[in-house]
């Protein structure tokens, strides 16, 4: 046998270029490991093992996705396919292809910190009305360089080992027999065949495509589902999904709702309290930044970031455990404004946004108020105003209507201080009772400040926290502000976050601890005050507000009142990277969709590192029925638009 001949022939060749590639992803896995090791606290190196074995057939699944198109014309059983000019041509479509594959990786080394998940599809329609794209990329590059130099140098690698078909390797002869069609053909077909079974994660007939889900078989906690898939399979696994299907875990209605009801029928008689409330959302204020809510940290001495927030909660009600439904920005909003959370994918991105909703601003509506949302970033940054009209808001203030470019940041829209100031100025305008919500952007990468703050608050342990501090500063001087506004005294103000940010200490690292931020609840008169030992979310925020007004009419919210002192067992469930994460009192379970994969004491084991399903199987069993009942719920409340009464 003519080994020279064998190893040069196509489908050797064929092999040898998607081997290439197949490295340069495992690569990829490697640095997404290293540079973000400090998420991954608990990860034993015994368990890298299996987390790379499952990463290969998810790698394998996006490569062939992403490749299809170029195998099939490698293998095409004509003879032109030895055509010089052709292989050429298909050398440099393979190069394009997977680099932009290599590149969606590189990008996730880095923005990985700031989501906590894998890239989807969804970032496509997230970003697709920005203005700034361009200068985010550019942004990027300059602020990451070295992962931009990564990628350039698996690119040159790309060029340089990979390697053409070559007809001169091969009999004249046997090139023009029918024995090359018959061999050529049969290959092609097995070739595609294999290409089909790695798409779907198998050989088997019973096998189902594998999906995000999938990579919990080769993991320990939720997070490290993250290492197991790829950007580009998580990106092909949910590009064009166009909705859910009816989920049964109850057929009876009655049992759904014993364990999970999302209806809201207000018992109280009082009199309606006609208060206006004031939301704000802090980007990106982790719990993890405010020093009175982490006063056990760094042995007692912690101090924090938030000086005024510090101030603030000794004269307002907090929770010993406060948590987001989400990891993005589109999470956090209709969460806090309509009590909707997010699961595999935002609502708002979602094919079910055109879904009638309750939200504050419609409800407190059939009540006499007025609702506005601020947010200043350019009009139509991140599609809210999409949402927020849809959910009844009024008024929108954005950059357009701030109206002075010479407050813009440059990058994400006006600095917090003046655009707060806006904010209260703008409020006393309003007639009484109204609604309003601010979202702010200065605590958000690339961690600038306006130029005469650059050497006032000093940089922690990571650029974010001196933006936090930053905002903090705005934040007292918005209420400096407001003091002097008729409205002040009869508000109800709730400050809470978007969505946490990068740890600073391992007690955060954690996949709860990454999604702790704070609510607080504040009001001018002290009736709210105090630390109430209990679980809360974000989608507790609407249904807390409408009882402490005594809203009186029913309506639908996926969380709590967390003023009832009645509840029991205070329940809250959010959604990271593929997993359920169930919190029940001191309990958090995690369960994948379909079964628990581990119950944990959130008091007694901050780490989660004992696994109590077998020490506490009735609690466990509960909590999954519970987290059955809410995704049931959800799920079919979406599909049948019964958002609302």
């Amino acid at each position: 046998m003519n080994y020279n001949k064998l190893l040069n022939s196509v489908y050797v060749r064929l092999i040898g270029n998607f081997t290439l590639v197949l490295l340069l992803f495992m690569v990829c896995r490697a640095l997404f490991f290293v540079f973000n090791h400090s998420l991954f606290p608990n990860t034993q190196a015994s368990q890298l093992v299996s987390i790379f074995v499952g990463g290969l057939r998810f790698d394998l699944s996006a490569l062939a996705w992403g490749n299809i198109a170029y195998i099939v014309l490698f293998i095409l059983p004509f003879k032109f396919r030895y055509n010089r000019y052709y292989q050429i041509v298909l050398k440099y479509f393979f190069v394009v292809i997977n680099s932009i594959l290599i590149l969606a990786n590189c990008c996730d080394i880095i923005y990985f910190r700031f989501t906590l998940r894998r890239t989807t599809a969804d970032v496509f329609h997230e970003f697709a009305g920005e203005s700034n794209l361009v200068s985010l990329i550019f942004q990027f590059l300059i602020d990451y360089w070295y992962i931009a130099l990564v990628w350039i140098v698996m690119t040159a690698i790309l060029v340089l080992l990979y390697r053409k078909a070559n007809k001169s390797d091969f009999r004249k002869d046997l090139l023009s027999t029918i024995w090359f069609y018959i061999g050529s053909t049969s290959a092609f077909i097995v070739i595609v065949l294999l290409c089909v079974a790695a798409m779907r994660g198998g050989f088997r007939h019973s096998t189902r495509p594998i999906t995000l889900s999938n990579a919990g078989a080769y993991v320990k906690r939720p997070l490290e589902s993250a290492i197991v898939q790829n950007t580009p399979f998580c990106i092909f696994r949910t590009l064009g999904k166009k909705g859910r299907t009816p989920i049964q875990f109850f057929t009876s209605e009655s049992k759904l709702s014993e364990y999970y009801n999302p209806l809201v029928e207000p018992a109280s008689t009082t009199d309606f309290r006609p208060m206006n409330v004031v939301i704000i959302i802090w980007e990106s204020l982790a719990k993890e930044y405010v020093g009175a809510l982490n006063k056990d940290l760094d042995n007692n001495t912690y101090k924090g970031y938030t000086p005024f927030i510090d101030s603030l909660i000794s004269q307002s009600l907090t929770f010993t455990h406060s948590y987001a439904n989400g990891r993005k920005s589109i999470d956090g909003l209709p969460s806090i404004v309509a009590s909707i959370p997010t699961d595999v994918n935002p609502f708002v991105l979602s094919p079910y946004s055109g879904n009638e909703v309750n939200s504050l601003a419609s409800l407190l509506k059939t009540k006499g108020y007025t609702s506005s949302f601020f947010h200043g970033a350019p009009n139509g940054s991140m599609g809210f105003w999409a949402f927020l009209n849809l959910a009844g808001f009024d008024a929108y203030y954005g950059k357009d209507e701030y109206a002075n470019n010479a407050d813009f940041d440059g990058m994400w829209g006006i600095w917090d201080e003046p655009f707060l100031q806006f904010f209260a100025q703008t409020m006393n305008t309003m007639q009484q009772p109204f609604c309003s919500a601010l979202f702010t952007v200065s605590s958000h990468h690339p961690f600038n400040l306006p130029k005469q703050y650059e050497n006032v608050f000093a940089e922690g342990l990571h650029p974010v926290t001196k933006c936090i501090s930053y905002t903090d500063y705005a934040l007292s001087r918005f209420f400096e502000t407001a003091k002097t506004q008729a409205w002040y005294d009869n508000t109800l103000f709730v400050i809470t976050a978007d969505h946490s940010s990068q740890a600073l200490h391992p007690e955060y690292e954690t996949s709860v601890g990454q999604m702790s931020i704070p609510i607080i609840y504040f009001t001018p008169n002290g009736d709210l005050r105090g630390t109430v030992d209990r679980v809360t979310q974000q989608t507790d925020i609407m249904p807390t507000i409408l009882s402490y007004l005594h809203f009186d009419q029913p309506y639908i919210a996926f969380g709590q009142n967390a003023l009832d002192t009645t509840v029991q067992e205070s329940f809250v469930i959010n959604y990271i990277n593929g997993f359920y994460q169930v919190f029940c009192n001191r309990y958090v379970l995690l369960f994948d969709g379909t079964q628990s994969i581990g119950l944990f004491d959130l008091q007694n084991d901050r780490f989660l590192k004992t696994d109590l399903t077998t020490t506490l199987p009735e609690l466990s069993e509960r909590l999954t029925l519970k987290a059955k009942a809410f995704i049931q719920q959800y799920n079919n409340r979406m599909l049948e638009n019964k958002l609302t009464i």
